[in-house]
């Protein structure tokens, strides 16, 4: 038998174990969140424009501050208000007071990928004031302008540069529109991937034609992945010798076209009835005062040059030596056939 007490404890406890058995009831799970910085940035306007800009690694709140000291007339108040990517943002205009001889303008912008831009605030008097602030991912350092050229065989190596180490790297290669993702560990044999910090470098190996195109490196950061460009051309060990054989085959073609035409001019002059009657005068009419020796192997020299300027100086010079040794009316009468001659020669 139970003591009186004991049944009475039972009585009470049995409706409070009965409820914890079966129970429904649960607790809402706790909401996790994560906080956003707040991050502050401000400028001093002295002219009437500033540029600065801001790199953001992660989604934050941003609060702009600008200044203005350089409004000469020095108003009471003037208007101030902001402006997105040059649309004006609403219901930002407001009056802003002097105060110890400045402009004070604030406000709080939260910066994601779809918000990067460029953020102005502008101070409104007779004329506009404004500091434009470039919100953006960070950039690459080395952004090259040029292509990379190397031949067939070969390797190449390609880097990309940030100020401020991404998450992660990734090495995409443009197939047109589309990029495909270089993965060096199932092609080691064709890629090479390295990371230091806040660099990267591709090296591509066993270099062929068909591997010329884009490559593409992306610095991967929580706000937006930034993106750099770089141009490889593989050519083979004759592409730059083309210009060097375009060169010489020119020049032989012109030496070819040179040789043809001189043979030609001097079969064409062999051949001339011209040429033959005023060979054959001008040797009978020297000959008879100069002697035929002398003559004779000077003649054959021209004849083989077919050149009208030496037979004039063959005239010239045994003209000069008859006029000395000419003493007959005959030699005379030579002598005026060798001006005949000459003056057909000029």
């Amino acid at each position: 038998m139970f003591s009186p007490w004991i049944l009475s404890l039972q009585l009470i406890l049995f409706p409070l174990f009965w409820r914890g058995i079966y129970t429904t009831e649960t607790n809402p799970p706790l909401a996790l969140t994560v906080p956003v910085t707040t991050v502050f940035k401000s400028a001093v306007l002295k002219g009437d424009s500033l540029v600065e800009k801001v790199e953001i690694l992660k989604p934050i709140d941003l609060e702009l501050a600008c200044t203005w000291t350089g409004n000469p007339n020095k108003l009471p108040n003037i208007t101030g208000y902001w402006r997105k990517d040059g649309s004006e943002i609403t219901n930002s205009r407001l009056t802003v007071q002097l105060e110890n001889e400045q402009y004070n303008l604030k406000r709080v912008f939260r910066i994601t990928g779809d918000t990067l831009g460029n953020y102005s605030c502008i101070f409104s008097d007779t004329e506009e004031a404004k500091i434009d602030f470039n919100v953006a991912a960070p950039e690459m350092d080395d952004k090259k302008d040029k292509p990379i050229v190397a031949y067939v065989g070969d390797s190449v190596a390609m880097a990309c540069k940030t100020k401020l180490p991404p998450n992660t790297w990734l090495w995409y290669r443009a197939n047109g529109t589309e990029q495909e993702l270089i993965n060096a560990t199932t092609d080691p044999l064709r890629y090479k991937i390295s990371v230091d910090g806040n660099t990267t470098k591709l090296t591509v190996m066993n270099l062929t034609e068909e591997d010329s195109g884009v490559y593409v490196c992306s610095a991967i950061y929580n706000i937006k992945a930034s993106v750099s460009r770089v141009e490889v051309r593989v050519i083979t060990f004759m592409e730059p010798l083309k210009p060097f054989i375009a060169i010489v085959a020119e020049v032989i073609i012109l030496v070819l076209l040179i040789l043809l035409y001189e043979r030609w001019s001097s079969q064409r002059s062999s051949h001339s009835p011209t040429g033959n009657n005023i060979h054959t005068a001008l040797h009978t009419a020297l000959c008879s005062t100069s002697g035929c020796g002398e003559l004779t192997t000077r003649t054959e020299a021209c004849q083989r040059t077919a050149s009208f300027s030496c037979f004039a100086r063959l005239v010239r010079h045994f003209g000069r030596r008859s006029r000395v040794t000419c003493k007959s009316n005959q030699e005379e009468a030579i002598l005026a056939k060798q001006a005949a001659v000459y003056t057909a020669l000029q």
